[in-house]
């Protein structure tokens, strides 16, 4: 079923019908015992091709919560949400699984690299999930970490790497299989600002080829450098506005 809706989406979104991302109404509760915690209190929020939006928020402000649900890692409790056209709702956990690998591209500010791998093997894991076969495997790897700069290291295990050399081994892995959303949550948080640079250009570079790119972080110097920013708090779209380079350009 996953593999058909994709289909169906990328027909779709060839002809631009389809927004990434498409959240109506979207509510998120937890319930422990007789508490019950409402996270998301009906959010709306659409995101086309080839934007790069930032979502901010305060500790306990939800944002959190609807990274979960963007990347499929929760589901809602009421509400809809449409990723790159397929309904999430109605896809079982396998399925979830499926268009985890396929639509969306992860980038975590912990990197998740293994350290006994070489860069280009860290790189193929998403394609080696889907049993895409080696040689096609490294080919693409090899293709996505030329892409993100670091075409000199493909053998290089992460510990023989910086951290930002890292970082971006980790947004070739988010890039390799040509999901339709890189999702990054705090992926400057453990760099130095050398390092921060890099990466946020790296960022800048993946919006300006048409990527739709979703940043997570607290910081506003980060955020202000995509093209809009959402302020969540209290389970709420607080303020969704035009970023300074935005404005600037």
């Amino acid at each position: 079923m996953a593999d058909a809706i994709i289909d169906a989406r990328m027909t779709e979104t060839d002809h631009g019908l389809e927004p990434v991302i498409a959240l109506r109404e979207a509510r998120k509760t937890y319930s422990s015992g007789s508490v019950t915690f409402e996270a998301l209190k009906g959010i709306d929020l659409t995101i086309g091709v080839g934007e790069y939006v930032a979502i901010m928020g305060p500790s306990g402000s939800g944002k959190s919560t609807l990274m979960n649900v963007l990347g499929c890692l929760d589901t809602l409790t009421t509400g809809e949400y449409r990723l790159a056209g397929a309904d999430v709702g109605e896809l079982d956990e396998i399925e979830l699984a499926g268009i985890r690998n396929r639509e969306i591209g992860f980038v975590f500010q912990q990197f998740h690299l293994l350290p006994s791998l070489a860069a280009w093997r860290n790189v193929e894991l998403p394609l080696l999930y889907r049993g895409t076969p080696r040689d096609e495997r490294r080919e693409l790897a090899a293709k996505a970490l030329e892409r993100v700069g670091l075409r000199d290291r493909l053998a290089n295990r992460p510990g023989e790497l910086s951290g930002g050399q890292q970082q971006r081994v980790a947004v070739a892995r988010a890039l390799v299989g040509e999901p339709a959303l890189i999702l990054a949550d705090e992926p400057t948080g453990n760099l130095d600002s050398v390092s921060t640079e890099d990466v946020l250009s790296l960022f800048d570079e993946l919006h300006e080829q048409g990527r739709t790119v979703v940043l997570i972080t607290h910081e506003l110097e980060v955020a202000q450098r995509a093209r809009r920013i959402v302020f969540v708090r209290d389970g709420e779209i607080a303020a969704d506005t035009p970023s300074a380079e935005a404005v600037a350009s």
